[in-house]
């Protein structure tokens, strides 16, 4: 400690006060915020890099395009879903860890008695919402065009494809907003209840 940092121990610490022990722990957590330095500098790294693939992959997609004779670009159908699809994967990827970074704090004060079922808890839902995003994907994506689209003979992208697609990435938005806002609000019952219940056991 610095000199300026003795002084000010010394002018807050009550008269007759001893100086509090080091805290035993000090070393574990020092070495576990070590430890989450990393792995958030490498889960940073990973976004990185599938972004960089993604830009990659559109830069790829737009140079497929191939332009009409009125000037016009033309892009078969199965660019924009594929697209779509890499679209939705990358938010789940990135909006997963996301979530689960801000939410450790919460469900830590939730479970505040039982820290152990606070783990067990974002660790299930972080498997429930891979779940959800996997089967919105799989129940929503086309391996051909439709009839809605109105490019079954042209196999081209047309503005009713374009507004499907756009649909499917709000919808998915949509559900795991209000999916996460239920859990926000559910989460401090099931705290309580699991509180009460450890206390019956004890007693």
């Amino acid at each position: 400690m610095s000199d300026i940092e003795h002084l000010i121990e010394k002018a807050l610490r009550p008269l007759g006060a001893t100086p509090p022990p080091p805290s035993r722990d000090l070393f574990a957590r020092v070495l576990n915020s070590v430890a989450d330095d990393r792995v958030r500098r490498r889960r940073t790294r990973r976004v990185l890099a599938l972004w960089v693939a993604a830009v990659a992959a559109v830069t790829l997609l737009v140079t497929t395009l191939t332009p009409q004779s009125n000037g016009e670009l033309l892009m078969p159908w199965w660019i924009l879903e594929l697209g779509t699809n890499l679209v939705l994967v990358g938010i789940a990827l990135w909006l997963g860890p996301f979530i689960k970074r801000f939410g450790r704090a919460y469900a830590a004060d939730v479970f505040h008695d039982n820290p152990l079922t606070g783990k067990s808890y974002i660790v299930l839902t972080d498997i429930v919402y891979y779940l959800i995003f996997t089967a919105y994907i799989c129940f929503t994506v086309n391996f051909a065009p439709t009839s809605d689209w109105q490019n079954v003979g042209t196999g081209l992208v047309t503005p009713q494809q374009l507004q499907w697609e756009v649909v499917r990435i709000g919808g998915i938005l949509l559900i795991i907003g209000v999916l996460h806002g239920l859990n926000i609000v559910l989460m401090p019952v099931l705290g309580r209840l699991f509180s009460l219940n450890r206390r019956v056991d004890r007693t």
